[in-house]
């Protein structure tokens, strides 16, 4: 696993570069630790509460810790009418967790999104940023299986 300012030393020199920064810190270790936000503001030369507030704003970024594999469910309005809500039952029975929680093993989290434009295939699901549609609830054994 690389060092989180090893990854901020990478975009330094790049305009915007604390967002991608962010996004690879997150990658790496899916979220971003209060330290690494800290040290990415004094690399980038801004207040750390500039930083924080590029953390928290954009809604795929997370300073809370999480699961190795974060299972994003949509919940904008196709979603829900196709089904969304029968797949978060499936999936919080599934894993023991409610929305917004991480198993005790810290392998899964499960938050919601807004559309990830895939309206063709509700409710959709995403994993790691994969996604998948038409979920079911008698799908959602097989989708984790693969996790």
């Amino acid at each position: 696993m690389a060092d989180y300012k090893d990854i901020i030393a990478r975009y330094t020199a790049v305009p915007g570069g604390i967002i991608e920064a962010f996004h690879a810190i997150q990658k790496e270790m899916s979220y971003l630790p209060e330290e690494a936000i800290i040290a990415a503001a004094e690399a980038f030369k801004v207040p750390v509460a500039q930083a924080y507030g590029v953390a928290t704003f954009y809604s795929y970024l997370s300073v809370k810790s999480r699961g190795k594999n974060v299972i994003r469910i949509c919940e904008s309005a196709p979603c829900h009418v196709a089904g969304a809500a029968e797949v978060v039952a499936a999936l919080e029975k599934a894993l023991g967790i409610k929305m917004g929680e991480t198993t005790p093993d810290g392998k899964f989290t499960l938050e919601f999104t807004e559309c990830v434009g895939q309206c063709q295939a509700t409710p959709v699901i995403t994993i790691n940023g994969k996604p998948y549609g038409d979920v079911t609830p008698d799908k959602v054994a097989g989708i984790l299986a693969a996790y």
